[in-house]
C-alpha cells in the first residue's frame, strides 16, 4: 500500500468505537520568532469512508514533506471540505510574549488548547482522578466520553492537558487527520509570518519563516531584534555561541 494510503488506513482503524477522530499538530515550535500554531481537523467515519478520502486524501502528508505548493493545494482542498460541512477545521496560537512566559512546551500545549476548544470545550469529557492516564493506550477504560471523540497528537503524551488523547509519534505521517492537522498549522503559520515580514522588514520572515537561518541570523545580530523574537531563543545567538534552532523543543517538560 502506498505510504500515503496508509493514513487513510490508519485512521479507519483509530476511529472504531467513535464517533469521530481529531488530529492535532503544530508548527513553529522550533522557530527563532512570531508564534506557534495548532492545528485541529474532525474527521469522521463517514468521511474516511467517503469519496474524497477514497480518491484525494493521497495527496495529504506531513507538511515537511510537502513543497509550499502542494501544501496550498491541500488547504484548499480542506478549506472546501470544511464549507461543504464535510470537515470540521480549526487553529489555535500563542504569542512569542506567551512562549517567553510560558516556555516553549507550555505555549504550545495552550495553543493547542486554542484549537480543540473550537470544537470542545474540556469539559465534554468526563475524566477520572489520574491525569497522567488519559495519555495512555487504555484510554477508553479511564475516561467516559459524553462527546466520542477520540483525539490524536503528534508526538509524545502530553502532561497535565486538559484533553484525554494518545500521542502519536511521527503521527503526522501516519494518521490522515493528523497530516491534514500539520498542514493546517504550518500553511497559517505562513500567512502569519508573511505578515510579519511587512510589519518587520529585514528579517526575512516570508522567506525564513522565523526559522534560524544564516541570513537571519546575520540580520539580528545586525539590527538587533524586534519584537516578535523569542528571547529565550536567541540567548546564545546573542552572546556570540552557535545554537541548532531545533534543539530548542526539549525546553519545557
Amino acid at each position: 500500500m502506498p505510504v500515503r494510503r496508509q493514513l487513510r488506513a490508519y485512521d479507519l482503524k483509530q476511529i472504531r468505537g467513535y464517533d469521530s477522530l481529531i488530529g492535532v499538530d503544530e508548527a513553529g515550535r522550533g522557530s527563532f520568532a512570531g508564534p506557534v500554531v495548532a492545528g485541529a481537523v474532525l474527521v469522521t467515519q463517514g468521511f474516511l469512508e467517503g469519496r474524497w478520502a477514497v480518491l484525494r486524501s493521497g495527496m495529504v502528508n506531513d507538511s515537511k514533506q510537502l513543497t509550499a505548493g502542494e501544501r496550498d493545494t491541500v488547504y484548499g482542498e480542506i478549506d472546501g471540505l470544511c464549507r461543504e460541512g464535510l470537515l470540521h477545521a480549526t487553529v489555535g496560537s500563542a504569542s512569542a510574549a506567551e512562549i517567553e512566559e510560558l516556555n516553549i512546551l507550555g505555549a504550545t500545549k495552550l495553543a493547542m488548547r486554542r484549537a480543540l476548544e473550537c470544537i470542545y470545550p474540556p469539559e465534554s469529557f468526563e475524566r477520572g482522578d489520574e491525569p497522567d492516564l488519559f495519555s495512555t493506550l487504555e484510554i477508553r477504560e479511564h475516561f467516559r466520553p459524553r462527546v466520542n471523540a477520540r483525539i490524536l497528537i503528534d508526538g509524545l503524551a502530553l502532561k497535565h492537558f486538559p484533553y484525554p488523547h494518545l500521542g502519536i509519534v511521527k503521527g503526522d505521517g501516519r494518521s490522515l487527520c493528523i497530516a491534514m492537522a500539520s498542514v493546517v498549522a504550518k500553511v497559517t503559520r505562513d500567512r502569519m509570518m508573511d505578515e510579519l515580514d511587512r510589519k518587520y522588514p529585514g528579517y526575512g520572515f516570508a522567506q525564513n519563516k522565523g526559522y534560524g537561518t544564516e541570513e537571519h541570523r546575520t540580520a539580528i545580530l545586525s539590527h538587533g531584534k524586534c519584537p516578535e523574537h523569542r528571547d529565550t531563543f536567541l540567548r546564545k545567538l546573542m552572546s556570540g555561541e552557535r545554537q541548532d534552532p531545533s534543539q530548542m523543543d526539549l525546553l519545557g517538560e
